[in-house]
């Protein structure tokens, strides 16, 4: 996955934004309170439905520690109230097949060959992302993601309609809206000029979509968001689905062996989860213990896959989040890969504890890393919910031996709340 896309995807478990208590803001009085129920938990995949009632109850409730982050919510909020609706019809041009509805991207680290006359054809920098790549549907579906989980989020903690009728408009203009809405399928993703008309590494891209998927879930406690609409959205992921489950490109990616294999595990699961394919899904998440974390993590707990990049550090959290998030659609159809361990010791506990000594600054980062070389607040994420599914202290402790992510342990904090039960033991070596 390209780099420019590793905070996007990142922002699954936690976004760099801020969540907090109630504050004053344009769309409500301090003094008021929402009126959705406060213990209806929404059906989110991955996130959490309790974890979010706890945070709506004590935001509600004036929680004196949660004041700051409110404030960033509602900034947020109210910044996407004012922006514009995104859609793959409102780019300058059309894509190869001449339809404006086809998503079109370029593959943000290939550049124009300077050996080359016409610059033709493009070649492989890895992880400088050619600027050109900003003119394509990829900066257009970010931050439509971004609005409608900032304003759905931001609905859920302070019941402010608005937010839910706004979110629910830019979801109708993506999906739904015969106008502009987006043709089910990745064919021309990531193009790489001269080359092709579109890779399957660009199916990547929508790896932001399990994000929207929450967001309607969230969305659905409104009546903004009506069953009819839930429904089309549902078909629409439907055909997506089938789409990256036949055509050559999803088979290719699926194929994968890094990060790439990890995100279309993650994007064929939650949709299918979300369109109610529990079998299909169940089936896929079984196959992510052999396919996925055999392969892709040592008996050691390191991605040698991910630490070839010239993001070394990025990559790792990367595909390290994609297989929590993994793990997360394993609770609903009964697929333990929280303590799946092959009989050599391969697990994504022990990835994370292999990322740990380097995340609390005990040991140094020794692999390359050319952008943010202290990329770690993604951790901070995976310790939440390490320390609520293990019920070990030592990720608590490791929480606070990490300094400079203050904003990523409010919002984890916030979105994974620590719960303390009986510990358990650490899983044995069974396959």
């Amino acid at each position: 996955m390209m780099a420019n896309q590793i905070a996007v995807a990142v922002l699954v478990l936690g976004g760099v934004w801020c969540l907090a208590a109630l504050a004053a803001s344009p769309t409500q009085p301090a003094t008021s309170r929402p009126a959705a129920a406060a213990s209806t938990p929404p059906r989110t995949l991955l996130l959490d439905g309790a974890s979010l009632v706890t945070t709506r109850r004590a935001t509600l409730a004036g929680d004196p520690a949660l004041a700051d982050a409110m404030r960033g919510v509602r900034r947020a909020a109210d910044r996407y109230m004012a922006k514009e609706l995104w859609t793959v019809t409102g780019k300058p041009f059309a894509g190869p097949s001449g339809d404006k509805h086809d998503y079109v991207s370029l593959a943000p680290d290939w550049w124009p060959d300077p050996k080359s006359p016409n610059g033709l054809p493009y070649v492989w920098v890895d992880s400088v992302i050619n600027p050109e790549a900003r003119e394509y549907d990829r900066y257009r579906l970010r931050p439509m993601v971004n609005a409608v989980e900032k304003l759905a989020i931001g609905y859920y903690l302070t019941g402010q309609e608005p937010y839910a009728r706004r979110a629910a408009e830019q979801l109708r203009a993506w999906f739904l809206d015969p106008q502009t809405k987006m043709n089910p399928h990745l064919q021309y993703g990531q193009m790489r000029k001269g080359a092709n008309e579109g890779t399957a590494t660009g199916i990547c891209e929508t790896a932001d979509f399990v994000r929207v998927v929450d967001a309607a879930a969230i969305l659905a406690l409104s009546p903004a968001w009506p069953a009819e609409d839930h429904k089309r959205l549902q078909e629409w992921f439907d055909q997506y689905l089938q789409w990256l489950l036949t055509s050559e490109h999803g088979k290719r990616e699926g194929r994968g062996p890094q990060n790439h294999a990890t995100y279309f595990d993650l994007q064929t699961a939650d949709y299918a989860l979300f369109v109610g394919k529990n079998d299909l899904a169940r089936e896929i998440l079984e196959n992510v213990k052999t396919k996925r974390i055999a392969k892709q993590i040592e008996p050691d707990g390191s991605q040698p896959r991910e630490l070839t990049r010239a993001t070394a550090l990025s990559y790792s959290n990367l595909n390290l989040t994609g297989m929590f998030q993994l793990a997360r659609l394993g609770e609903h159809v009964d697929v333990d890969l929280w303590n799946y361990r092959t009989a050599d010791g391969r697990s994504i506990r022990r990835a994370l504890d292999w990322m740990v000594p380097y995340a609390t600054g005990e040991k140094p980062w020794n692999y390359k890393q050319i952008k943010n070389p202290t990329h770690y607040a993604p951790v901070v994420y995976l310790l939440h919910q390490a320390a609520n599914a293990y019920q070990d202290p030592a990720y608590e402790q490791a929480l606070s031996k990490m300094k400079a992510v203050d904003g990523a342990k409010r919002w984890a904090s916030l979105l994974y709340p620590l719960r303390h039960r009986p510990a358990q033991p650490r899983p044995g070596n069974t396959p």
